[in-house]
């Protein structure tokens, strides 16, 4: 299979594009940008162009890679990598959506959905399976954990942990029962997963230590349960809290 690209679309040379691509009209690859295996980019989208960090060397060598089959609506940009050698990476199968915007050295993993005009700052980690809904903009060097939603137009500043909602202003208002159940998840894994998180919800202290005494009880066996408890004993920045009554309640429903 060949590249499909519109006359008037740009692809700079050094640029890497995989079979199957399909470069709509006025899109730009740059020479920075690696695209897999049918990936598609429509009309102005920018994919590789430099970071918007006025400190940034243009001569500096770095990239953005995009994963196969991951669809890029009008008007979407991923700057690349401000550190040598490094890379903004985009997983396979995403889909962002019109106007969003992924910020240099971002790291999405795969089926991740950007809904029109999200906003990634620089250095956040996107897991598998996160959906991110319209307006939001997204502090930073932020975490979102796997399968997490984020509701259209949120602030979030604080790590999401993985599988939960989160809307407004780093509020968790829950566990994010619809998508676990959609992933076909035993029922037994995802009551789990409600016990871990009104282990670290409910009491009144600090979540990492919470989280880690619950890790290190033996009382969780799922890989899902787990890898909810262990995301607190990593990154940097505060993680987000349910708020009090509602959200734990709710995630037991």
């Amino acid at each position: 299979m060949t590249v499909n690209a519109h006359p008037t679309a740009i692809i700079e040379e050094g640029a890497r594009l995989g079979a199957g691509c399909v470069v709509h009209a006025y899109a730009i690859v740059t020479r920075h940008a690696v695209l897999g295996d049918g990936v598609v980019v429509h009309p102005f989208a920018v994919v590789g162009g430099d970071p918007q960090d006025l400190r940034f060397d243009p001569a500096t060598t770095s990239g953005a890679r995009v994963g196969a089959r991951t669809v890029l609506r009008e008007h979407v940009t991923i700057s690349r990598a401000t550190r040598p050698d490094g890379w903004t990476e985009v997983g396979a199968d995403c889909f962002l959506m019109a106007g969003s915007h992924v910020g240099h050295d971002c790291r999405l993993a795969d089926r991740v959905i950007m809904a029109n005009s999200v906003l990634l700052a620089g250095h956040v980690h996107v897991g598998e399976g996160v959906f991110i809904g319209g307006g939001a903009g997204i502090h930073q060097f932020t975490r979102i954990g796997e399968g997490a939603i984020v509701g259209g137009a949120a602030r979030v500043s604080l790590d999401v942990p993985p599988f939960t909602m989160v809307t407004e202003r780093d509020e968790i208002v829950g566990l994010n029962v619809v998508g676990l159940r959609r992933r076909g998840l035993p029922r037994a894994t995802v009551e789990e997963l409600k016990k871990a998180f009104r282990a670290v919800n409910v009491p009144v202290g600090n979540m990492r230590e919470i989280a880690a005494a619950a890790l290190a009880s033996g009382a969780y066996a799922s890989p899902e349960a787990r890898s909810y408890l262990e995301f607190f004993g990593a990154g940097k920045r505060s993680i987000a809290r349910a708020r009090r009554g509602g959200a734990v309640a709710a995630s037991g429903d």
